[in-house]
């Protein structure tokens, strides 16, 4: 389990990047998958489920996920929709108190934010497309639509490390055509090969919108894939699928 310094210090929210240990399921799914979507025992995956809402001390009816598709989609969770568990978006923003909203990955980007004045909570998927799609402008609009004048505190969490993101000219051009600045992001290895920096342009997303506080949680999920699941590390070593971290953020009462 891994925390933000700044985000514990709010007596308000409970939260947590939880790793891949503490859980009931077996093979290459151990222990802790929460990947509703995985093709893990659905028994074992609802029991992890639990015992991620027991330590965040909420009801597990009361954990929200999502259906994530690398898109740019955010919703705001109310009084209308908050039934709904499972929820078909890459990012989920709430003022709902008592509830916990969380966020599913393997590689990609885990963002959790909290408006300290306006208490509203979110968290994002941002993986490439979605960071390049808008997701996390998305989700910053959604927040102050509630109320513009708040203060956003930003935890990025455990990711793919720009040493074992290699990826292709097709992947270098796309990012180029949106700006010659994402140059910055990316280092030749070889011929047509780049390594890709994920957490730097996720965080120059912020920074553009000037967000004061970010803070990292900087481990490499492929590099320390005993601690974190890794889509791109079961790839390599031939597994047929992979299991989920979560990240979890709650409001609760004063």
């Amino acid at each position: 389990m891994f925390f933000s310094k700044k985000f514990n210090n709010f007596n308000n929210i409970n939260h947590c990047f939880f790793s891949k240990k503490g859980g009931v399921s077996k093979g290459i799914y151990a222990s802790l998958n929460c990947g509703l979507g995985s093709s893990d025992k659905k028994e074992n995956v609802l029991k992890n489920l639990e015992i991620v809402s027991n330590y965040i001390r909420i009801n597990n009816k009361s954990l929200f996920t999502m259906n994530q598709t690398h898109s740019n989609k955010v919703v705001v969770i109310n009084n209308k929709n908050k039934h709904i568990q499972r929820i078909n978006s890459d990012a989920l923003v709430t003022n709902q108190k008592n509830i916990a909203i969380s966020v599913l990955t393997a590689d990609c980007v885990p963002i959790l934010i909290y408006d300290d004045i306006n208490h509203i909570i979110a968290t994002i998927h941002a993986g490439w497309k979605g960071a390049i799609g808008g997701i996390i402008e998305n989700t910053l609009n959604e927040i102050n639509k509630i109320n513009r004048n708040g203060r956003i505190n930003v935890a990025i969490g455990p990711c793919i490390g720009v040493n074992n993101y290699e990826v292709g000219q097709k992947f270098y051009a796309r990012f180029i055509r949106e700006s010659d600045e994402n140059e910055n992001f990316f280092l030749s290895t070889k011929e047509n090969k780049f390594l890709f920096d994920l957490r730097k342009y996720v965080n120059s997303k912020f920074k553009k919108l000037a967000v004061r506080y970010v803070e990292n949680i900087d481990f490499d999920t492929f590099s320390e894939n005993k601690n974190f699941f890794s889509f791109r590390k079961s790839k390599q070593m031939g597994e047929k699928d992979y299991g989920r971290c979560i990240s979890v953020i709650s409001l609760i009462n004063d």
